[in-house]
């Protein structure tokens, strides 16, 4: 053996290798990504000086493989690419493979390994995470190159001798520190594989066999791919999940270089909006799990893969933030999502109304978040509706199907049109709601917030041919807001706050019906409810609602729309649970039947020794009851007043038994 050099590897390595170990590579087992890595890049560097006409030769079918010798403690990456002469392993190789390794030493020495993300830079360097000692055997692929042989023993000291070998290529051998020797197991090493280097473009074989099975499907042309390519790759990344109902396919090269695939999953009630699962990827490398500094913050709930080697992997996360391109990047990727949904919405309307309770997620928090993207999604927003297409109940409607899938649009003769999906749900955007409803209520949105819990109140509006929008989503909390600031000119009413005049029967609630004290039916029937019930910081409206059928409530609680929110504003920043405010409207229906009998059992002339009639006690006990309904149509109840409930309830029934 011919020792060809010794010396001392250059800038400063006396600092690297503790740094290597303990501070920029949290996990250990990114030694065999890096490794990989150069091997596809030694390969695609062949490649290039074949098709340049540097190289004449053979290059052979290209692989990587690794090998295990438990008896010698070691892990071997060969691959037949590049190779290296003596010059190349003492520039790549010695002077520690790139000109900023001082400065990206310095810049992140202390920082912990929480500042880097890709860990992408030292590359060859990492082998030293898990080895006691590395070495380099390689063969260039240059005429008449001599074979050499390079070994480190993790000290500044390095030996650099000729070599026997006779094929082309690299072979890095790690020799285990004693504490690594989990790598020295085959199945380790596999799932690390299977990881980290699944999808790169060369086969990686150990003991014969090759390891990586998946294409990179998204570095492929979106014609040459069917929707079963989509899923079965969905499929394969993310394993025993329900079915995307979307994706989107980037594929740039100008500014910057981005492919990827992007699902819009169905949202599971847990999922957490604020942690990403899209996977990233530099040249089909894989790099993480999060990508939160690249995509857009309303985009994270998303899924698949973003694969960019324009994105900086080697800085900090804070730096990747305001990085530039990184932002160009993710305002990319915000504007494809919009198109795509676009997209959908004109070409495929039923498929767009069918994921909406999914998409809306998406598109919403976006509005609210990305101006650009609100005035991508602005027209796309669709709403749940109570669906009336104009209003009375004897307009002609006429349905028909719009696609095979079981979504129909309802047509009045008016020729207003509501896209109506599986379930039996209709849905509108906001626009189409207010032109079709301008008639009743010009510049007015109706809506509601729970649709069982208040389905008391959409009935009342729904039986005078109101439309109501059901916005009953979380996001919607936030999302209304946002609407009335967008739509200054238009107000918002929730179906549980003040009543529309239009449901209210004007005449019969101001019936004289005493002359002698000169009150309305009105009156009486507020002091009936004042006296049972007792509470002043209730306060007690009589109206009389349209219908005069039982369906009509005979009361209802109401909540003022800024009352409401500034309990919910406190809640929030009390970060306490909703409470029912002691301040609230009973609006009691003068119209309904049981309000009506109730008036005639008060006045019962059966006196008893204590000043009240056995009918006038039934009645207040009555009052309370109708008022216990009302509050618990709003969920008004806590603890005590549900027992309270339960208590009177007893009564109410003993007593009409015993009549």
């Amino acid at each position: 053996m011919t020792v060809l050099e010794k010396g001392q590897i250059s800038i400063h390595t006396e600092n690297i290798f503790p740094i290597i170990k303990k501070s920029l590579y949290s996990e250990h087992e990114i030694f065999l990504r890096e490794l990989v890595s150069n091997a596809v890049d030694a390969i695609n560097k062949l490649k290039m000086v074949s098709y340049g006409g540097d190289f004449q030769g053979a290059i052979g079918d290209p692989e990587i493989t690794i090998a295990i010798d438990k008896d010698k403690k070691t892990l071997s990456i060969s691959d037949n690419g590049i190779g290296m002469t003596a010059e190349e392993v003492k520039k790549y190789i010695n002077q520690v493979a790139f000109s900023s390794a001082e400065e990206f030493i310095e810049k992140f020495k202390g920082q912990g390994s929480d500042a880097i993300i890709g860990h992408f830079g030292l590359g060859f360097y990492s082998s030293f995470i898990v080895a006691r000692e590395v070495e380099i055997d390689t063969l260039s692929y240059q005429d008449n190159a001599q074979a050499v042989h390079w070994r480190c023993d993790g000290s500044p000291t390095f030996e650099l001798t000729d070599s026997d070998r006779s094929d082309r290529g690299t072979t890095i051998t790690l020799h285990l520190q004693k504490e690594e020797l989990e790598f020295l197991e085959a199945s380790r090493i596999r799932t690390l594989i299977k990881r980290y280097c699944d999808f790169m473009p060369f086969p990686i074989k150990m003991d014969g066999e090759m390891v990586n099975r998946q294409k990179a499907i998204w570095r492929q042309s979106p014609r040459d791919l069917t929707d079963e390519d989509y899923l079965e790759f969905y499929r394969y990344l993310y394993p025993f999940q329900e079915d995307p109902l979307l994706w989107v396919h980037l594929n740039t090269d100008y500014p910057f270089l981005v492919n990827g695939i992007l699902y819009f999953p169905k949202l599971r009630p847990d999922v957490d909006i604020t942690k990403g699962e899209i996977k990233l990827f530099c040249n089909q490398v894989f790099v993480s799990d999060h990508c939160e500094e690249v995509v857009p913050r309303f985009l994270l709930p998303m899924r698949g893969v973003i694969d960019s080697p324009d994105i900086p992997l080697n800085v900090s996360r804070s730096a990747l933030q305001v990085d530039r391109k990184v932002r160009s990047i993710a305002n990319f990727i915000a504007k494809k999502v919009g198109d795509r949904l676009k997209e959908v919405y004109r070409d495929d309307r039923s498929a767009y109304v069918k994921s909406w309770q999914d998409l809306s997620t998406f598109v919403k928090f976006g509005a609210i978040n990305d101006d650009k993207f609100k005035k991508q999604v602005e027209d796309l927003i669709i709403y749940r509706t109570t669906g009336d297409l104009g209003g009375a109940a004897d307009t002609p409607k006429v349905e028909v199907q719009a696609s095979s899938d079981d979504v129909w649009t309802e047509t009045a003769t008016d020729g207003a049109e509501l896209a109506k999906d599986g379930k039996g749900n209709y849905y509108s955007t906001l626009k189409e709601y207010l032109e079709r409803n301008q008639g009743k209520h010009e510049n007015r949105v109706y809506y509601a917030t729970d649709e069982a819990g208040q389905a008391t109140y959409i009935a009342l509006h729904q039986g005078q041919g109101l439309e109501v929008l059901v916005m009953d989503s979380f996001i919607d909390t936030h999302f209304i807001p946002f609407l009335e600031q967008e739509y200054s000119d238009v107000k918002f009413s929730r179906v549980d706050a003040d009543l529309d005049e239009s449901l209210m029967d004007q005449d019969k609630a101001q019936e004289i019906i005493d002359p002698g004290t000169n009150k309305t039916r009105s009156d009486q029937i507020k002091d009936l409810f004042d006296q049972a019930i007792n509470k002043p910081r209730v306060n007690v409206k009589v109206q009389a609602l349209k219908g005069d059928d039982a369906s009509t409530p005979p009361a209802i609680v109401l909540m003022p729309e800024a009352t409401r929110r500034m309990q919910e504003m406190a809640a929030m920043l009390q970060q306490d649970g909703l409470q029912f405010p002691d301040d609230h409207v009973l609006m009691v229906n003068s119209n309904h039947p049981l309000i009506q009998n109730l008036m005639t059992l008060s006045q019962g002339s059966i006196i008893t020794g204590s000043g009240t009639s056995a009918s006038g006690e039934l009645a207040t006990t009555l009052c309370q009851h109708v008022y216990d309904l009302a509050l618990m149509a709003q969920k008004g109840f806590d603890a005590e007043g549900m027992k309270g409930f339960v208590t009177r309830s007893n009564q109410v029934l003993t007593q009409l038994t015993q009549r």
